[in-house]
């Protein structure tokens, strides 16, 4: 698929997931009892206190980590959310930044930036807002954050290396980063690479983790480590609504499903720009 494709799939695909409020990407592990987007968040390391303290509707289940536990979020400090969705890890950041500093949450599908005002509302928050605009082209100024945050949405990007470049646009000198993403250990069979549901379900965006942090170095960040890395399961998972999709759609069996989810790792990156 064209870049432009790539992006009107994901928009409408999310779209849709704003509006049922149900899980996107794959989870850690599905045989989670049936908990939905909570113990998806749980597996994938969000506490059950943080998840409390956030507004109801904020967590959609559609993370594949923490990025916010790990990020050292200090008092006052200005953080940005890549693909902020229903406003969970926005929400976690603002408790931790506190009235002298700012989250701002981007998004590209209005929908999410709606429902994400909304939970803002409900909780009351004043440091939080949710501005719409592309990744790839960053609604935020030059030099204002000291910390840039994704979860499980950069792999949707067809061009990651700009992406990457515009984080370290808006990010102080000093400014670090915290992602977490899903990538590959291995090439994706060809026929998935283009497939609509695929994209939707965070597998045919996806890099290796070579290409992944290389692109993070080459748009100038230092210190680019991976402190985390876990595979991801499809036990169980054959049911689910994504994956019957992408059975149904693309003929995949459950057995080549299997083959391809081994081909997926979570990672947790991190980076700093020069001071």
């Amino acid at each position: 698929m064209e870049k432009d494709e790539i992006k009107k799939v994901v928009k409408e695909g999310y779209a849709r997931r704003a509006a049922q409020g149900s899980p996107c990407c794959i989870p850690a592990d599905p045989c989670c009892g049936g908990g939905g987007a909570r113990s998806i968040s749980e597996i994938v390391g969000y506490t059950g206190e943080e998840l409390r303290s956030v507004p109801e509707g904020a967590n959609m289940g559609l993370g594949c980590g923490n990025p916010v536990a790990i990020a050292s979020v200090k008092e006052g400090e200005t953080v940005i959310d890549l693909g902020c969705g229903g406003g969970l890890d926005c929400f976690l950041a603002a408790n931790k930044v506190g009235n002298t500093g700012r989250v701002i949450g981007i998004d590209m599908t209005p929908e999410m930036i709606e429902k994400a005002r909304e939970n803002a509302k409900k909780g009351n928050y004043t440091n939080v807002e949710f501005r719409l605009g592309e990744i790839e082209n960053l609604p935020v100024a030059d030099n204002c954050g000291d910390l840039v945050i994704s979860n499980c949405v950069i792999n949707l990007s067809p061009d990651k290396p700009r992406v990457f470049r515009e984080v370290f646009r808006v990010l102080k000198p000093g400014g670090r980063i915290m992602i977490s993403d899903l990538v590959l250990t291995r090439e994706l069979p060809e026929f998935l690479k283009d497939s609509a549901d695929a994209y939707i379900s965070c597998l045919a965006g996806a890099v290796k983790k070579d290409e992944y942090t290389g692109a993070i170095r080459q748009a100038g960040f230092r210190e680019v480590e991976i402190i985390d890395e876990r595979a991801f399961s499809l036990d169980c998972y054959t049911d689910d609504p994504i994956a019957k999709a992408l059975m149904e759609n693309t003929g995949i069996s459950p057995e080549q499903l299997q083959e391809v989810a081994a081909a997926i790792v979570s990672i947790k990156v991190r980076g700093v720009k020069a001071a």
